[in-house]
């Protein structure tokens, strides 16, 4: 029988692939933060960054990159940084506060717990466009510098 024409067989049969979700759940204990990655199939893994969906390999690939200096950075830095990773995975899609949401959960530096926060899309909107202008700043710079020693040069554009 195949999955098209009984959908329930594919949840009750050990050969064949499950219908769910994967789930990213994030938690606190004593020993810190962790983030866990439970897979359609029931298995769960602890990781300490991860993307799921679509196009996810980019996001998961950038945050590998800079894992380790995830310790020292602050609560703003991280948020950038989630950002940043599921920026890599747009493909034509601007990222705005409402395509992505944004939480935290772990301890602040006097040790005491920060309680589970959602961090409001105005907010997450203003990081994003932070985030652009710093983007767009050094490409500004680079092409008024470019246009400045053109200026200075006596040979048409065509003939360099």
């Amino acid at each position: 029988m195949s999955c098209s024409r009984s959908l329930k067989v594919c949840t009750q049969r050990s050969w064949k692939r499950p219908y769910g979700v994967g789930l990213l759940v994030a938690g606190l204990d004593e020993s810190g933060a962790h983030l866990y990655y439970n897979c359609p199939s029931g298995n769960y893994f602890e990781y300490q960054a991860f993307a799921i969906g679509s196009r996810s390999q980019a996001a998961k690939t950038f945050l590998e990159r800079r894992f380790e200096g995830y310790n020292d950075y602050t609560p703003d830095q991280l948020i950038r940084d989630a950002l940043s990773a599921i920026k890599e995975t747009l493909q034509g899609e601007k990222l705005t506060s409402s395509n992505c949401t944004v939480a935290i959960v772990g301890r602040k530096d006097d040790g005491t717990v920060e309680p589970f926060e959602m961090i409001d899309a105005k907010r997450i909107q203003e990081i994003i466009e932070s985030m652009e202008a710093v983007e767009e700043a050094p490409a500004a710079v680079a092409e008024s510098s470019s246009m400045q020693e053109d200026k200075g040069t006596d040979a048409a554009p065509m003939d360099i």
